[in-house]
């Protein structure tokens, strides 16, 4: 398969646009899979998604994407309150609870590529902790030249290491892979000054910078994730992932949730 390339896109008669964005990262949180649910994954919401890639990945868009695990599990489901409840404490040790929340994320990438496959897109999974019989170790050169081969690649397993988020595994292998752009998918159509679920006041923000992002303690992503992106100057979009073909929208350039740069 030959690497893929823009200069495709501009030949013959396609009227297809051009991204303007060649190769982007998808993060995307683990409740995208619970579509209603309380746990687990549901396969319709993933089979939605798949079908929201397939225009990215014809316009040959390189792809990776990050998935969390918190419809599976999530540290803090290893705490309880201590006696008087004045702060949280592990049951579980956070060392363990952090590693089991990194298996989640593996989960969840070995169904995103199950569906992606039956779409007809191609996918390598590569994981932060070895497990040779279920994917591919992660190894950056590797991942570059699938992504320039048109395969779509799901970072699985965080960063391998527990204390960090999925939001800074998808910072730190967008850069790795010297990739154009996040693409956070959230539930919302962009970034508010409080949630809007919850606050009908709420402001929704088109633009933001990094720094603003951080003092206003938006939670759009952790601390340690921007400040990732603010040093190399990686532009983040967040947005709605269920209003249908916002994801090649971002990836075109075109107005869509809010932008972090």
């Amino acid at each position: 398969m030959k690497p893929c390339a823009l200069s495709d896109l501009k030949s013959g008669k396609s009227k297809m646009k051009v991204p303007k964005y060649k190769r982007v990262l998808l993060k995307m949180s683990g409740e995208a899979l619970l579509c209603g649910k309380k746990y687990g994954i549901e396969p319709e919401a993933v089979k939605l998604i798949a079908r929201e890639i397939k225009p990215v990945y014809d316009m040959k868009v390189q792809l990776g994407i990050v998935i969390g695990g918190g419809n599976i599990w999530r540290a803090r489901m290893a705490m309880k309150k201590s006696r008087g409840g004045k702060k949280d404490v592990f049951v579980i040790d956070r060392v363990t609870a952090d590693h089991m929340g990194i298996l989640a994320t593996i989960i969840n990438a070995l169904a995103i590529q199950d569906v992606l496959e039956k779409e007809g897109i191609y996918t390598r999974v590569q994981t932060a902790i070895d497990m040779h019989k279920l994917a591919e170790p992660y190894i950056r050169r590797k991942a570059v030249r699938h992504l320039e081969k048109c395969r779509v690649v799901i970072f699985a397993g965080g960063t391998g290491n527990p204390y960090f988020t999925t939001d800074t595994a998808a910072a730190l292998r967008a850069v790795e892979t010297n990739a154009d752009i996040i693409l956070k998918a959230t539930k919302v159509d962009g970034v508010y000054s409080a949630d809007p679920m919850k606050n009908k006041k709420a402001k929704k923000f088109d633009k933001l910078t990094y720094l603003e992002a951080i003092n206003k303690n938006l939670k759009i992503m952790d601390t340690t994730a921007i400040s990732l992106c603010m040093d190399n100057k990686l532009p983040i979009v967040v947005f709605d992932l269920w209003e249908p073909g916002n994801i090649t929208r971002a990836v075109l350039g075109e107005k869509v949730g809010t932008i972090i740069s």
